[in-house]
């Protein structure tokens, strides 16, 4: 599978992960989701993730490879984010996309990390 094909459904079972994550922390009002959900799922928030994985070494050389394939076939990204943080968040996508079809536990402890991260405020999940 392509780098962006994985990258799609990386994006859609990362986003569930967060959803379901809220939930079970007993949110329910659909603005106070969706505005808590934009705190893990924004660009700016999956770059930061990603790159403090690597910085970290938590994830293998492989991992980093399935990234980079992501990162490398992302286009020219969006008007409300910068090239380099659309193309390191589409890595992180296609990782937990390959991950998710390949090593499902490995998807979710690295989601799981994810989280904690954005939970400790590592991050400002804001896109400008």
């Amino acid at each position: 599978m392509n780098g962006l094909t994985l990258a799609y459904i990386g994006d859609a079972y990362y986003e569930l992960s967060i959803r379901m994550h809220l939930i079970h922390n007993k949110l329910t009002n659909v603005n106070d989701l969706h505005k808590k959900a934009i705190k893990f799922t924004s660009g700016t928030a999956q770059a930061s993730i990603i790159i403090k994985m690597m910085e970290e070494n938590l994830v293998s050389e492989n991992e980093i490879e399935t990234f980079k394939r992501g990162r490398n076939a992302s286009g020219p990204g969006r008007k409300n984010i910068d090239a380099k943080t659309y193309h390191y968040a589409t890595g992180f996508e296609t990782l937990i996309g390959e991950l998710y079809l390949k090593d499902k536990n490995r998807a979710d402890e690295l989601i799981q990390l994810a989280i904690l991260y954005i939970e400790k405020g590592d991050f400002n999940g804001k896109d400008s």
